[in-house]
């Protein structure tokens, strides 16, 4: 009897620490912003967009129009249990340039430059809802006239 309660308070144990140890908190890393002896290496005024691309590497983004800055980004998320997401660390490096294609500036911010600003997903509705593409086709046969061939 003595032999079946130590397995049991060794399951129990157990148990309990797999419970503790999945509600440890994990830390996600997004991104690449370059080190400040990367950044050193580029001399405003002299180096062009591929000079930079060849000497840190490819952004994580760039400006909307054609011939647009350079924005390397990274992010620090903090998973804990079933909680949402937390963003801990977020660096920008931006890599601004004249019309030329010369480096103007270069900036790194922060979460104390700026705030955070959530993602929004933006679905567009739609007027069909519960019809299979078979069902919506079979219900226009009889809308459809010859009429609307002949124009």
């Amino acid at each position: 009897m003595a032999l079946n309660t130590a397995r049991v308070m060794r399951a129990a144990l157990l148990g309990a620490l797999m419970l503790v140890s999945a509600c440890a908190e994990t830390f996600r890393n997004h991104g690449y912003v370059p080190s400040d002896e990367d950044l050193s290496a580029i001399t405003v005024g002299a180096d062009t967009r591929q000079s930079v691309r060849d000497s840190i590497g490819a952004p994580s983004s760039g400006g909307v129009l054609e011939g647009g800055d350079y924005f390397y980004v990274r992010s620090r998320m903090r998973h804990f249990a079933f909680r949402e997401p937390e963003v801990v660390d977020r660096q920008v490096v931006a890599v601004s340039f004249t019309g030329d294609g010369v480096v103007a500036n270069i900036e790194r911010f922060d979460l104390s430059n700026g705030r955070i600003i959530p993602l929004s997903r933006r679905v567009t509705t739609t007027t069909v809802t519960g019809n299979s593409f078979l069902r919506q086709l079979l219900a226009s046969i009889g809308r459809v006239t010859a009429s609307d061939f002949l124009q």
